[in-house]
């Protein structure tokens, strides 16, 4: 059989993002396993030797904070979440340094909170510092910094901080490794002769997981099938090829990509700006637009004028990122706002002619928009 394109595109890719799941780095009673972190870094090892360009997005660090406090099982209050945490971010990066120690590679640790990529400036900050760990030859460990995120801010998962990640980083591909060998059409293990689970090697569209019913996540992880499906459309649709495969079948997905699912990603990779006003940026406030200002932003690609704006809801500034909505509340395009609320406020549905020069630029321009 021929290879696919697109796993032609991860097997080739210069350079690669590679989540590890919380389920590949522990036994399948809960204990962290740093017999199973040496395989996974030999495998990273065997694909960097290769000539490719590594960052690895690491979950673990909870797990691993858990059996020196003494407890059982994965805690589900934050305040214990984040010392297990603060405790196994140590275990977690001792074990990558030794693992990869046996090559002679330095790795270098980047903790990340959702605030840190939805702040612009933040946002640039990280992209720098992963930019230079890897001209530097380190190997960047990535991972969510459960110490200091909060249940409002957090990412949720590794899985979509992996794939804003492959973005700012530039990969490209992403690999998600975890305790499933791909996608099916439902959950494998609760398969029964009536309701199978079909397995899905390629996704090309929507049209590929009209049948799919994804699960939650796992005992240990955050994680599941919900949150490696969005997070590989997420980054498919920003223009980076992703697999999602086994962490047992870890040398084959690093070499070949032979095993797993393969998510083809759209046709033209989205920029860096317009990735982050659509899945970084935090919105500050909503504008919602009549029909024809929706027809503009969405479907001719205009700048948001007041004249189109019927209503502003929030505590926003100019350069601050905004939601856009239709008429019926729903969500059709993200900007970057050009006033303060209050500003906005004396404005809406009047026409430009009618503003003092001083206000009469779009509200939201073009170039720093994107409809959905």
């Amino acid at each position: 059989m021929a290879e696919s394109v697109h796993r032609a595109a991860v097997r080739t890719a210069r350079s690669v993002v590679v989540k590890i799941g919380t389920t590949a780095l522990t036994t399948p009673t809960g204990e962290f396993d740093t017999a199973r972190l040496q395989r996974l870094a030999d495998a990273i090892e065997a694909r960097m030797a290769a000539g490719s360009d590594v960052v690895i997005v690491s979950s673990g660090a909870i797990a691993a904070g858990m059996e020196p406090l003494g407890l059982s099982k994965r805690p589900k209050d934050l305040a214990t979440k984040q010392a297990a945490a603060s405790v196994g971010q140590v275990a977690l990066i001792r074990a990558w340094s030794a693992a990869f120690h046996r090559y002679g590679r330095t790795v270098g640790q980047v903790l990340l909170t959702a605030h840190d990529v939805a702040m612009r400036s933040q946002h640039n900050n990280a992209q720098r510092t992963l930019d230079r760990l890897r001209a530097l030859h380190a190997v960047a460990i990535v991972n969510e910094n459960d110490t200091v995120a909060t249940n409002e801010i957090r990412f949720g998962d590794n899985d979509r901080l992996s794939a804003l990640v492959a973005h700012l980083v530039g990969a490209d591909a992403l690999v998600l490794l975890s305790d499933i060998d791909g996608l099916y059409s439902g959950d494998p293990r609760k398969a029964t002769a009536d309701r199978p689970a079909r397995f899905i090697p390629e996704v090309a569209g929507p049209q590929d997981l009209a049948d799919v019913i994804a699960g939650t996540g796992s005992r240990l992880g955050t994680g599941g099938m919900v949150s490696k499906l969005s997070s590989a459309l997420l980054a498919a649709d920003a223009g980076v090829p992703v697999l999602l495969a086994a962490a047992a079948q870890v040398e084959a997905a690093l070499s070949d990509a032979s095993v797993g699912t393969v998510f083809a990603p759209r046709g033209r990779r989205m920029s860096a700006r317009r990735f982050w006003l659509r899945y970084a940026a935090e919105a500050a406030g909503a504008l919602t637009l009549d029909e024809g200002a929706v027809r503009a932003v969405g479907q001719r690609r205009r700048s948001l004028l007041p004249a189109g704006v019927t209503e502003a809801a929030g505590y926003f500034h100019g350069g601050d990122v905004v939601e856009l909505r239709g008429p019926d509340g729903t969500v059709v395009g993200r900007g970057v706002v050009a006033y303060d609320a209050a500003e906005l406020a004396l404005m809406l549905g009047r026409s430009t002619a009618d503003l003092p020069v001083e206000l009469r630029r779009p509200v939201v321009h073009a170039d720093d928009l994107v409809a959905y």
